[in-house]
């Protein structure tokens, strides 16, 4: 994976540490693992980040950092990764992981409108909620584990592909010495 790449666009963890609205954090930033950019802790950044990027709920970008605190993942990426839903995003990608609930669910797709008001929110919270989050932690597992399992491939394919070209280079430097 482009290491150089990832770290000249993720902010230093010097940086994140002396920004004051994170202060009440503590020593929590102070966890050198939390900033590493490998194989383990960039899969499960995307891993969480994914998820919680499918996930309806406020303050994604919280959950998303406490998980990643706690699984030790890389934190500025679990964070800056929720963003795939965005406000422009969310439109679709909630509507298609609401079809896809109502469908293993066995419920029929409602026709959208929405109004305003307390009576409207009772009545379609049920018959709109359940389907929605059934389909989003369904597509949200998958999605999250399709790309923890790509970037592990991908990572490792690089890693071996550069030690072949390393090997190669001493083979052809040793043959020229001889």
């Amino acid at each position: 994976m482009p290491k150089k790449f990832m770290k000249r666009y993720l902010p230093s963890p010097d940086k994140v540490r002396s920004m004051q609205a994170l202060s009440f954090l503590g020593d929590i930033l102070h966890e050198p693992n939390l900033w590493h950019i490998n194989r383990h802790s960039v899969a499960r950044a995307f891993l969480i980040g994914i998820f919680f990027a499918f996930i309806p709920m406020p303050f994604q970008m919280v959950a998303a950092a406490f998980f990643a605190v706690w699984m030790n993942a890389n934190l500025p990426l679990s964070v800056v990764t929720v963003w795939i839903s965005n406000p422009i995003t969310m439109p679709p990608l909630f509507y298609f992981n609401y079809k896809v609930g109502a469908w293993l669910l066995n419920r029929p797709i409602l026709e959208f409108e929405f109004h305003l008001s307390w009576s409207w929110l009772s009545n379609r919270l049920m018959d709109i909620g359940i389907p929605l989050y059934v389909g989003s932690l369904v597509l949200g597992t998958l999605a999250s584990c399709i790309a923890y399992l790509t970037i592990q491939y991908l990572w490792r394919r690089k890693v071996r592909a550069e030690w072949r070209a390393r090997q190669q280079n001493g083979r052809r430097t040793a043959t020229r010495s001889s």
